[in-house]
């Protein structure tokens, strides 16, 4: 039988002020994210180059995910850490995929069942990320189903190996910072 999640580990709290910094800095990274996103010049269309960067910037955004893990194992408080990490990275992957949506629906029209804009392709991911699919915006493309596709795919993995990795960190941090 599997020991349980966090088992008998005795914990030291963070101070409230440990907590309120680190709940800043999240809400300032994720802030300055999506600034970015809405307010870089994304005008011209999804080609080979825009599509690799693309994926560079999903194998940089798992390069990123070991690193938090690492950063995770060796906090002081590798809850509170693991929550900055997620808080980050999961508006990070979705932001991504709006990207290449928006790029994509403005390369071809006919991409989306509708015209999109940023914040409706940054929509459009979120509601695919969540795998609630309401239907008011299709992929009627055949790249972008293949895109849309991948982003179920790989929702799949972030929410099924991440999160078990997320969680293994927190545990073995636990374990390292017990006496």
């Amino acid at each position: 039988m599997a020991a349980p999640l966090f088992d008998d580990v005795p914990r030291r709290r963070p101070s409230r002020r440990v907590v309120i910094v680190t709940a800043l800095g999240t809400i300032a990274r994720i802030t300055a994210v999506l600034a970015i996103y809405f307010l870089i010049p994304m005008d011209h269309a999804m080609n080979g180059a825009t599509a690799t960067g693309l994926i560079l910037g999903v194998m940089g955004l798992c390069v990123v995910m070991a690193w938090q893990l690492r950063d995770i194992t060796n906090s002081d408080y590798p809850g509170l850490r693991a929550v900055q990490a997620l808080a980050f990275t999961l508006p990070l992957f979705i932001l991504l995929f709006a990207t290449a949506y928006f790029l994509m629906e403005h390369a071809h029209a006919t991409s989306f069942s509708q015209p999109l804009s940023r914040f409706d392709a940054l929509y459009f991911s979120v509601i695919t990320f969540s795998t609630v699919g309401f239907g008011d915006i299709t992929a009627t493309s055949q790249a972008a189903r293949v895109v849309v596709t991948a982003q179920v795919v790989l929702d799949l993995i972030v929410l099924g190996l991440v999160l078990h990795l997320v969680a293994n960190a927190i545990q073995i941090g636990l374990h390292r910072r017990s006496p």
